[in-house]
């Protein structure tokens, strides 16, 4: 059995590749999937969370995280989620590989908001957004970048400046051309691409500010009481999320469903139904799409799927 460590998860799983290979992967069934989370017995907010997928006639994935959302505070920080992805044999059950769960959540989630970017987005934008300056954030910006080429300058905004500029700094020593966003509403207003990573429970896109023809991607909203963008973005905008199958979890889109300003229905379509060609995507350069990144074990399979083709 092979063990990759963070570094070895991120040299292995280049963008453009794993985009490729999640897209890939959509052409095919659904897989079986559970999800089991364990809230911190002591009554804190941290959980711990279990993900087992299986795919039809093929490989294991069993995820193991837990979620601390205090880890950013820490001296030096750590991520929010860590933990293990170990992939197995779906004819012997015998382990295959074990990989760093921070590494592996970063990859495979920017990963499926970019594959979601390179179905959904205009294919002439040019300015990217980067709502929060966590973990993922960096990831995000590069993932959103090899998704769409035409992409050309990068903002990140965040509440505390200072870790926007390290975020900043970081894409700049890769060669971006990256700047802080100090006013929220005017970066929302010239982005093409809004791309939104936060633990926000507030919406922070107006929905009134979006361009026609922006792509608006909201990922961090994972529980009912989080929100990143509010009833005007989702009603003004074409909605697609990665699965349906865990759709009415997150706090956007049930909220707003809630509020009365969409409803389920509003779901024009997931991956699966976009990559195998059951739905069309954007169908005009001024339509605004929304994309909700809910992700689930079946993309940690296949991202696991995806590291396994290295080992050669």
């Amino acid at each position: 059995m092979r063990v990759f460590d963070m570094a070895a998860v991120h040299a292995a799983l280049p963008w453009p590749f794993l985009i490729e290979a999640l897209r890939e992967a959509h052409l095919g069934p659904v897989p079986s999937s559970e999800v089991v989370v364990q809230s911190d017995p002591a009554g804190g907010e941290a959980q711990f969370v279990t993900l087992p997928g299986w795919a039809p006639g093929g490989p294991i994935v069993v995820k193991m995280v837990g979620v601390f959302a205090k880890n950013a505070a820490l001296q030096p920080p750590q991520p929010a989620v860590q933990g293990l992805v170990v992939l197995f044999d779906g004819t012997t059950g015998a382990p295959l590989l074990a990989a760093d769960g921070a590494a592996m959540t970063a990859r495979k989630t920017a990963a499926d908001s970019a594959l979601g970017s390179l179905l959904l987005a205009r294919e002439d934008v040019e300015d990217l957004l980067i709502v929060g300056a966590g973990a993922l954030a960096p990831h995000f910006a590069e993932a959103h970048l090899a998704a769409r080429p035409s992409l050309r300058r990068v903002t990140v905004w965040n509440r505390t400046a200072a870790r926007a500029e390290a975020v900043v700094a970081q894409l700049r020593a890769k060669g971006r051309d990256a700047t802080v966003g100090k006013d929220l509403d005017g970066a929302i207003a010239r982005a093409d691409v809004v791309s939104c990573v936060t633990m926000s429970d507030k919406a922070l896109v107006r929905g009134e500010l979006l361009r026609p023809g922006t792509h608006l991607d909201l990922v961090g909203a994972y529980l009912p009481t989080l929100r990143e963008a509010d009833d005007t973005a989702l009603s003004r905008g074409t909605i697609f999320v990665d699965t349906r199958i865990n759709m009415k979890g997150g706090g956007d889109l049930a909220q707003a469903v809630t509020s009365g300003a969409i409803t389920w229905e509003a779901v024009k379509a997931d991956l699966f139904e976009l990559v195998q060609g059951k739905t069309q995507g954007r169908t005009s350069a001024n339509q605004i799409t929304v994309f909700k990144n809910n992700g689930g074990a079946h993309l940690d399979l296949f991202t696991a799927s995806a590291l396994s083709r290295t080992l050669g």
